[in-house]
């Protein structure tokens, strides 16, 4: 997204997208036949709900439209009419199809975004979170746009953004996401989510020792130290260190000091994520598992620590809407 929105003239900071879009999250997520995730990317899309990528660029002016299509032919058709127009294209993909990355060969990750950025006949360019730019085989592409492997298939999602009414982030537009962000981490519908969903884990991730067979334990602790560790592109800390980042660029913004003691809360949540992705990374490459047991009073402490966190921004949106 800020590769997009960089050519397109915009200057903000990821941390600022992530922060309009109410982007930072908890969801404790165990689907059947696949490995338990905990994933800290707040208002993803779906049914009902307009999802980070809308929200953020509502509230900086920018109309932005999502396409979700069945058809290979059609995703291939509106990708290349886009790049021929001269536009950058944000789409999402399975990682696991991407030729750049050095992942297992069953890996699969279906909730990454890239964007394309142009094409040289048959082979396409891609923008991902490094300043590089990679060539991709349209084969490879179309893989990972129209990947099946659960639990987040992309089915071919891309947007497009107009970015001719543009305009920087206001005070309102700050505290509006903050309240938004808060409500979600302090009022999650389901246990599982905010941070419920953070002491939730706490108990059960013990318990996967006993639950699942060695492989799959091995699988579980790997995707999780990806999707907390800034390997998987949270910034680090499962996005708690950008969201801090944000927090401190909204003081500036707003004049609310108060941001910047909750930002210091977010770094050492962040901190304590890392060292939870570190215990993760460590049973994948061969510590006993009873070494997830260590997570429990570790996530216990982290979950306190947003607790105060959140209702703290909680408070502060509510009293600077009056």
């Amino acid at each position: 997204m800020l590769h997009v929105f960089s050519h397109a003239g915009i200057d903000v900071s990821e941390d600022m997208l992530l922060g309009l879009g109410a982007g930072a999250g908890f969801f404790y997520w165990h689907m059947r036949g696949a490995p338990p995730m905990l994933l800290g990317r707040g208002n993803v899309h779906r049914p009902k709900t307009d999802g980070l990528e809308i929200d953020t660029s509502r509230r900086l002016g920018v109309v932005a439209e999502r396409f979700v299509t069945g058809s290979a032919k059609k995703a291939r058709a509106s990708l290349d009419a886009e790049l021929d127009a001269g536009r950058p294209v944000m789409m999402n993909v399975d990682m696991g199809y991407l030729p750049y990355f050095d992942f297992p060969d069953d890996y699969h990750f279906g909730g990454h975004v890239i964007a394309v950025a142009g094409r040289d006949g048959d082979t396409y360019l891609v923008a991902d979170r490094d300043g590089a730019l990679h060539p991709v085989p349209r084969a490879d592409l179309e893989a990972a746009r129209g990947s099946k492997h659960k639990p987040f298939p992309p089915r071919h999602m891309w947007y497009r953004f107009d970015a001719a009414g543009a305009h920087a982030p206001t005070a309102v537009d700050l505290w509006s996401a903050i309240a938004q962000n808060a409500d979600a981490m302090l009022h999650g519908p389901i246990s599982n989510i905010g941070v419920r969903g953070i002491r939730k884990a706490a108990g059960l991730i013990p318990k996967w020792s006993g639950q699942l067979d060695d492989a799959a334990l091995r699988d579980a602790c790997l995707n999780n130290f990806i999707f907390i560790d800034a390997t998987g592109g949270t910034g680090g800390g499962l996005f708690r260190l950008m969201y801090a980042r944000f927090l401190r660029e909204a003081e500036a913004i707003t004049g609310a000091s108060e941001l910047a003691a909750v930002a210091d809360q977010f770094d050492a949540a962040g901190q304590r994520w890392d060292a939870a992705a570190q215990v993760f990374k460590a049973v994948y490459e061969g510590a006993p598992p009873s070494e997830l047991g260590t997570l429990k009073p570790a996530l216990l402490a982290i979950a306190d620590i947003e607790q105060s966190a959140w209702a703290r921004l909680e408070e502060a949106a509510t009293a600077a809407a009056g």
